[in-house]
């Protein structure tokens, strides 16, 4: 290999690895997550914004399903415990989204440079599907428990009830619920030192 070609290859290489952002230090406080991803806050009240969506539910939801790991998937399925078979499902990313339901979203928002390993872009998605949750199926976008039996059940699993007989996704719904409980109120102690941090960056950083 020509040693120009390798320098160039490996220079690529550390720039995508650097691209990555890796999962908060503090997840189970959301002022330390914003604290610490500063980018992360601006995405968050983006999607507060354009879908009308509370801070506190994607978050929380987006935390259950991936602890903030930008590259998360399903775990790899094996035949007689050696032989990989694949993965349970195709999601992938910081909101676990399935691919059919990720090219609806690119469909419908035009947004097709986005990528489900972007933080922005995982929470445009989520906002687009809370949006529509409500649309759909009456669900108010603060309610976090109905909000994430739809995420994982689908609109038309929800309606018929599909998440009744899975007493472990109820219990799963619940700590979501908790989850998002807690970020709204941490949310409240910081909210204004967040905003009064951006405007000063804004104009003095």
């Amino acid at each position: 290999m020509n040693w120009h070609y390798a320098i160039l290859l490996c220079a690529s290489i550390g720039l995508l690895s650097g691209c990555a952002t890796s999962p908060p230090k503090s997840p189970d406080n959301l002022c330390d997550i914003f604290q610490e991803h500063r980018s992360w806050y601006d995405a968050a009240k983006d999607t507060r914004d354009k879908w009308g969506v509370p801070v506190h539910v994607p978050l929380a939801m987006m935390y259950q399903e991936s602890s903030f790991k930008h590259n998360a998937a399903p775990p790899m399925e094996y035949f007689l415990g050696f032989i990989p078979i694949g993965r349970a499902s195709d999601a992938y990313g910081y909101a676990q989204a399935k691919t059919m339901t990720w090219d609806d979203y690119v469909r419908e928002t035009g947004n097709g440079w986005s990528s489900r390993s972007d933080f922005d872009d995982a929470m445009d998605f989520m906002g687009w599907f809370i949006y529509k949750t409500n649309k759909i199926n009456g669900v108010s976008k603060w309610d976090a428990r109905a909000q994430y039996l739809n995420y994982h059940e689908g609109w038309g699993g929800y309606r018929r009830g599909s998440y009744k007989s899975k007493a472990w996704l109820v219990k799963v719904a619940a700590k979501v619920d908790d989850r998002a409980k807690r970020y709204a109120a941490q949310y409240q102690s910081c909210k204004e030192d967040l905003d009064s941090s951006w405007l000063w960056r804004l104009f003095f950083g």
